[in-house]
């Protein structure tokens, strides 16, 4: 009960799960006891709280199986994992990537596989379970880690990074980053760092069932490398596809970005 208490927060999943609750209990009580009455007195039609239930509660109800057992949208809201991600994409979330957790509470209701280095997860924030944030998991379980002079090592081995140029980011005072393709395995990704940002250095050995994650704007992330790392039931999910995108500076959607795949 402690933990439940610690973990619950109202979010649009409590309250899809609450609207379907309601709607399928007055749903189920007026079909089970008053349907037949009124039917015999020759009229269908109940109150307005029977008529919304019966409408809505199907809709409610595949909505929330959609979104907490299948994919989930999110809106990017921060620079923090720019170039592959922008301010104003739309990402679908695979729910089952992880393991199946309910709606509320958070419990674990299937196994799913283990996070890769690489993964673009979406979790919730340690430090305030009712934030969802989404990084990229750089450690894994036991890792050491060590990031100095805008490097990362991993269990001492340096992280491979391919120079790509330059970038330009809104906002960034001088306005242009350095650009590098990073190979993490098997999986690469750009990243970029800002050449004048003061260089965030940490040696860290990850938790068992814990997983360290940065964001690929390497000097405009709030990550692990401040508040540490994230434990395994907080994770949400793999985020993978960019279904919508929104350029609020050019007040119309950014065409080129719909329907990428997030590297």
């Amino acid at each position: 009960m402690a933990q439940f208490l610690s973990d619950f927060h109202w979010d649009f999943a409590v309250i899809l799960s609450v609207a379907a609750l309601a709607t399928g209990l007055i749903y189920g009580v007026d079909a089970l006891f008053f349907a037949r009455a009124r039917r015999a007195a020759g009229t269908e039609r109940g109150n307005w709280a029977v008529e919304f239930s019966r409408s809505f509660f199907p809709v409610i109800l595949v909505v929330l199986i959609l979104r907490s057992f299948v994919v989930e949208p999110f809106r990017i809201p921060s620079g923090s994992m720019i170039p592959s991600l922008l301010v104003g994409d739309f990402i679908l979330v695979d729910k089952r990537a992880y393991g199946l957790r309910s709606p509320v509470g958070f419990w674990q209701i299937t196994e799913g596989s283990k996070p890769e280095r690489g993964d673009v997860a979406v979790f919730r924030f340690p430090l305030d379970p009712s934030k969802d944030f989404i990084k990229r998991v750089v450690g894994l379980p036991g890792d050491h880690i060590v990031y100095r002079d805008k490097q990362l090592r991993i269990n001492g081995e340096r992280i491979p990074l391919e120079a790509a140029g330059v970038a330009r980011v809104p906002g960034l005072p001088g306005g242009v980053v350095e650009r590098y393709i990073e190979t993490l395995g098997s999986d690469r990704h750009p990243i970029i760092v800002n050449p004048n940002a003061p260089s965030r250095a940490i040696d860290f050995v990850v938790p068992e069932g814990e997983y360290f994650v940065m964001g690929d704007n390497r000097d405009g992330s709030d990550d692990s490398r401040r508040w540490g790392s994230v434990p395994e039931r907080n994770l949400v999910g793999r985020a993978f596809f960019i279904w919508m995108n929104w350029n609020s500076e050019r007040g119309r959607p950014d065409f080129s970005r719909i329907g990428n795949t997030i590297p």
